[in-house]
């Protein structure tokens, strides 16, 4: 078996909480406009390198990944 059909359908598990945490972040946003609730599910996003966080200017701001 080929790795490109073992990868083929790689998906990475995320629970439903995440996802829609992930649908509210449409372009670099600051993390200071989410509550703490999705700020820690925001980590957890990092943690999956769905989500990028970036340290600017004193302020921390975030990003969605490219799914492909």
């Amino acid at each position: 078996m080929k790795l490109n059909e073992l990868i083929e359908d790689f998906t990475i598990f995320t629970t439903n909480e995440e996802k829609q945490v992930l649908s509210k972040i449409d372009d670099i946003m600051s993390l200071d406009v989410f509550t703490e609730r999705e700020q820690a599910i925001i980590e957890n996003l990092v943690r999956k390198s769905l989500v990028s966080k970036v340290h600017k200017r004193g302020s921390t701001l975030v990003m969605a990944n490219e799914l492909k």
